[in-house]
């Protein structure tokens, strides 16, 4: 019976052991078909004075947001939350205005797509253009279409699958494994 016991305890463990081994597995392939992979710890780094870090998670109208500190200069501080939806398209939300989303881009999205940022018609309503698109990089203009001063002045937003935002970094840090650049 002793025997009995200790075969089938070791069965169950090489069985555990085995599934779980294949689930990380499974778990670091999806993170590195992101385009921007998110986890704590994610780290774009160029020097002490200028990168941006996911430090932390954050529950926003029930929705999980990775929180992404960025220093700038040495003395500017940008936070934003971010998540990917359930249609591989980019969210950022605040949790000072619950309700109020910001779509950021669409990873799903074709060149050529355009979308709006928020649909309200303001300022802060940016009409976005896919205007690159690979399997491993994708480029985004935003043009502010309702600002009199900035309409028809677009800034571009790229991303490089499994790596995020591109740039010459001197530490890459995505999802625990430090990636030369």
């Amino acid at each position: 019976m002793k025997k009995t016991c200790q075969g089938a305890s070791l069965i169950l463990m090489l069985f555990f052991l085995f599934f779980t081994g294949c689930k990380e597995k499974m778990m670091e392939l999806k993170a590195n078909d992101s385009f921007l992979p998110m986890q704590i710890g994610n780290l774009w780094f160029i020097n002490s004075a200028n990168y941006t870090e996911i430090t932390d998670t954050v529950s926003i109208n029930k929705k999980l947001f990775y929180k992404f500190y960025s220093l700038v200069g040495g003395d500017a501080i940008s936070i934003s939350y971010l998540r990917i939806d359930e249609q591989n398209r980019l969210i950022e939300g605040y949790p000072t205005a619950p309700l109020k989303t910001y779509l950021k881009a669409d990873f799903n999205a074709n060149k050529g797509d355009k979308f709006f940022t928020t649909g309200q018609k303001d300022y802060n309503d940016n009409e976005v253009t896919v205007v690159q698109k690979t399997d491993t990089e994708m480029t985004f203009d935003f043009d502010m279409v309702y600002h009199p001063n900035l309409k028809g002045h677009p800034y571009s937003v790229k991303y490089i699958k499994g790596k995020g935002f591109p740039g010459k970094w001197k530490k890459l840090k995505i999802n625990n494994i430090v990636l030369q650049n």
